[in-house]
């Protein structure tokens, strides 16, 4: 190989690295976001760095979306589960809505009821559950009134 051929093969190789990793960096820079996936509740107990103590025990295959913004604490939570709800949740009215949705995420704004669990909120998906924080205040306290 000449040093023209070795050149060019290792900025493809650069390119396909960045590749790999330009969205993640990519949703991080532009949209203020990092998105995470766990197996199970006891790894994203180990290793998430966010607090959703209503995560019920059987949750698999949990999608996390948090915001990279030091001014923000928008996050959401999709995950895959029968069980109910872990925590003290309080079934209300619906009056808040996550910043932003994850692919197979029900839509908020078709729920009329939301549980609020603290912070949270959380409604049905199709094999588990969906939740965002921060929620609104009359949330909080219609849960706090039940």
């Amino acid at each position: 190989m000449n040093a023209r051929t070795v050149l060019a093969t290792s900025a493809l190789i650069a390119a396909a690295g960045f590749s790999l990793t330009g969205c993640a960096v990519y949703e991080e820079l532009v949209h203020q976001q990092s998105t995470h996936t766990f197996d199970d509740l006891a790894a994203f107990r180990a290793e998430a760095e966010v607090d959703a103590p209503w995560l019920p025990a059987d949750a698999t295959d949990i999608t996390v979306r948090t915001s990279t913004s030091e001014k923000s604490d928008d996050v959401v939570i999709l995950l895959t589960g029968e069980s109910p709800l872990a925590g003290d949740c309080a079934d209300v009215e619906r009056r808040s809505a996550p910043v932003w949705t994850l692919d197979d995420a029900p839509d908020p704004y078709a729920a009329k009821t939301v549980f609020a669990c603290g912070d949270w909120s959380v409604i049905p998906a199709e094999d588990g559950w969906f939740g965002w924080t921060p929620n609104s205040d009359a949330e909080r306290a219609d849960a706090r009134g039940k």
